[in-house]
């Protein structure tokens, strides 16, 4: 049987892990008031070429991602460091932007995060995005969606709240008869 404390590390640390997944979500959406509350107000964004607050980073990524025609942040190996009202994280990351050319860029690396639990929320306190390395990506079988005719009907993604992920309840296609 789980102790008290044993469970309220699982919902620490699922907690931490939505924080990661709304970010993710709000930087590939361009959802502003999303991305924003990953952060405390008083956090320093070190992102490899921006240096900053929240505001001014999620500002700079959004011009960043409103340059390419979609981008996905894949969010994968994650650990974290449990003490008391912080944490410690490591979140390995891979990153496609789709651009109306090639190249197309994918980046890897990891968000090395210091997360505190204020008000108990949790939320960055600090990042330091680690940048591993960029890479170029050809067109070869890489393509984006909005050149793409679409007569078949298929959902189309946006990066906006007209997205179908932000959709409630979910109206999906029917299936053909």
């Amino acid at each position: 049987m789980p102790t008290d404390r044993e469970l309220q590390e699982l919902v620490d640390r699922q907690q931490i892990w939505q924080v990661l997944q709304r970010y993710g979500r709000g930087l590939d959406r361009l959802d502003t008031a999303l991305a924003r509350s990953c952060y405390f107000d008083d956090a320093i964004e070190d992102h490899g070429t921006y240096v900053g607050s929240p505001d001014q980073f999620i500002e700079w990524a959004n011009q960043t991602t409103r340059s390419f025609l979609n981008t996905h942040h894949g969010l994968m190996n994650h650990h974290c460091e449990l003490d008391g009202d912080d944490a410690y994280a490591e979140t390995y990351y891979l990153f496609i932007g789709v651009a109306r050319s090639a190249p197309h860029l994918l980046s890897m690396g990891r968000y090395v995060d210091h997360f505190q639990r204020r008000n108990g929320e949790w939320r960055i306190a600090n990042r330091v995005a680690v940048i591993e390395n960029n890479f170029d990506l050809p067109d070869s079988k890489l393509y984006a969606l909005e050149a793409i005719p679409d007569a078949s009907g298929r959902p189309v993604g946006s990066r906006d709240r007209q997205d179908v992920s932000y959709q409630r309840p979910l109206k999906p296609r029917q299936p053909p008869r």
